[in-house]
């Protein structure tokens, strides 16, 4: 997999955009580069993710801004604010009408009488507001509406409304969308709403009985209006009272005011998000696409369309997961291809090997029909019978490795003690080694070392490789095997005195069907034990070697004193 890695530095929290990692000598399908080139924002509307990423972020942004609009305040704290000078407008003219009453009765007058008309004329008030002035039995006897402010008299009842609360374009759209969907919903049935004037009939009765009334009713146009009512009184007694009434609508033009504030910024945000949203799909999408775009094409090469190599988009560049999937592609692309041309070597080599003793077959079955002395047919049946058991052993090796990659990933690791192993091994191997003559020596240490593996395959490699020790050794040899644990590795080393290993065999030795004996050995192995042996170290994580064993300081040309192999597993 290392190949599929571009030394290209990427620090950590780059943020990647558009096409900026695009590998260029990266040697992708003309398909996928024409398709890039065709790439542009509107192009993620035929992807589902790009939508979803939109989607997702747009309903996040809705939910937040209707919370806002849900919790928003202002129009209560408005209506507080409003109600309190309304009341503190309504007590001030009271005021005025119950001076008028105190020096009418100091002029000796006998009568109650309020001079509402020219009161109420001397009021200023804004345009909109409204004061309704009530005798004691409850009749109206004096009203005016607020036209302009050019009177002298203070202004009554100003407050925000007055200043110019700008366009409130969006509020304005959005109420009127939800006025027509109530209209229609609710149907056109239904009574006349009370007018602005009944319904501050309807709080004069307890101010007539000195009571403060302050309330926030709806007038015949749906609009919002604050209407407050304060009593006149004489000697203690409620002789009258004044009510009074903001502008119609007033408190609504300040909500949407507050509503038009958070709309603006939410289209704001919105066109922000949607941006948003198109650059970090465009840099999650794309490559994707890509990605599975090169996989597609891959799929139908398979099925015999567009004949070639699969080319994954390098990817590697980014510092993200879309990164490490490029790259985590590749290199299983990489390794199914080294896969293929592993088997498609192996298949090779399993015809050549199987044609020696398959041609040894047929020269030895075509001179049996020929010779005529029984000596020779023995010689002959001889050759075919040795070539039989080759074919033999030949057809079980290679049935056993080409079986072993798919047993090593089937198959569960679990925790076994090795010492335990290697004890078992050398107490069954060491009594036929003893019986040619050979010595076999064992150094294990006495603590347990505990390995996580397939015991089985390990064994398998042990077995192996002190056979093949065995093989190699006349009598008086000697074979050792020893264990050595070291930090996070253990070492088994399996030593003999035999000949040793010729320098050029040192590098071929794991291959495939090489086999370095002497004559009156051959046909007698396959060649592939070692190449077993060091596919199933490595599928553990460890590693094996063979190295000659030589004195120590002498001269590396002299001949070996034996040979020695080492494995190396991961604790």
């Amino acid at each position: 997999m290392r190949d599929t890695e571009q030394s290209i530095e990427v620090r950590d929290g780059d943020v990647v955009l558009g096409d900026d990692w695009v590998i260029p000598q990266d040697p992708e399908s003309a398909e996928l580069r024409a398709r890039r080139r065709r790439r542009n924002l509107f192009s993620l509307r035929g992807s589902p993710l790009a939508r979803k990423i939109i989607t997702f972020n747009l309903i996040a942004l809705v939910i937040l801004v209707t919370g806002l609009l849900y919790l928003d305040d202002s129009r209560e704290e408005q209506v507080q604010q409003t109600a309190r000078n309304l009341i503190g407008d309504a007590q001030l003219v009271s005021n005025v009408f119950e001076a008028q009453l105190r020096q009418n009765q100091a002029a000796g007058s006998s009568e109650a009488a309020l001079d509402v008309k020219d009161t109420l004329a001397g009021l200023s008030l804004p345009d909109g507001g409204e004061v309704f002035v009530y005798d004691g039995g409850g009749t109206l006897i004096g009203w005016t509406r607020g036209a302009s402010t050019s009177s002298q008299m203070p202004v009554l009842l100003r407050s925000e409304s007055e200043v110019q609360t700008g366009s409130t374009l969006i509020s304005d759209a959005l109420n009127a969308v939800w006025t027509g969907l109530s209209r229609v919903f609710a149907g056109g049935g239904g009574t006349d709403a009370p007018t602005l004037a009944q319904r501050v009939q309807e709080i004069i009765p307890q101010a007539l009985q000195g009571q403060m009334q302050v309330q926030a009713v709806q007038d015949d146009m749906g609009q919002t209006v604050i209407v407050s009512a304060a009593p006149i009184l004489l000697d203690g007694a409620p002789v009258g009272a004044v009510a009074m009434a903001g502008p119609a609508g007033e408190i609504d033009a300040l909500a949407r005011r507050e509503q038009e504030r958070i709309l603006q910024m939410f289209v704001v945000a919105l066109l922000v998000s949607i941006g948003l949203s198109l650059v970090l799909a465009s840099t999650i999408a794309n490559p994707l696409a890509d990605l599975a775009a090169a996989a597609e094409m891959g799929k139908d090469r398979g099925a015999g369309v567009n004949p070639g190599r699969i080319r994954i988009p390098d990817l590697t560049a980014r510092p993200d997961e879309i990164g490490r999937l490029s790259r985590a592609l590749r290199g299983m692309v990489t390794a199914l291809y080294s896969r293929i041309d592993a088997n498609e070597q192996f298949a090779a080599d399993v015809a050549h090997e199987i044609k020696n003793p398959l041609a040894s077959l047929q020269s030895a079955v075509g001179t049996l029909r020929m010779v005529k002395r029984d000596d020779q047919r023995d010689k002959l049946l001889g050759v075919i019978e040795h070539d039989v058991r080759r074919l033999d052993r030949l057809v079980s090796d290679i049935s056993n490795a080409s079986r072993l990659d798919a047993e090593l990933v089937k198959e569960e690791e679990q925790p076994f003690d090795l010492l335990k192993l290697l004890g078992n091994i050398s107490q069954f191997l060491g009594e036929d080694a003893r019986a040619k003559g050979i010595d076999y020596i064992t150094d294990l240490p006495t603590k347990p070392i505990t390995i996580n593996g397939l015991e089985a395959r390990l064994a398998q490699v042990f077995v192996n490789l002190i056979t093949n020790a065995i093989s190699f050794c006349e009598e008086s040899d000697a074979i050792r095997v020893w264990v050595r644990r070291r930090e996070n590795r253990v070492l088994i080393v399996v030593e003999d005195t035999g000949p040793g290993i010729p320098e050029q065999a040192l590098t071929k030795i794991f291959k495939r069907f090489y086999s370095q004996r002497p004559v009156e050995h051959f046909g007698n192995n396959s060649g592939l034990g070692l190449a077993i042996s060091k596919q199933i170290v490595e599928a553990h994580g460890g590693v094996i070697w063979a190295e000659n064993i030589r004195p120590t300081e002498a001269d590396i040309t002299s001949d070996p004193q034996g040979a020695r192999f080492v494995v190396g597993l991961p604790v």
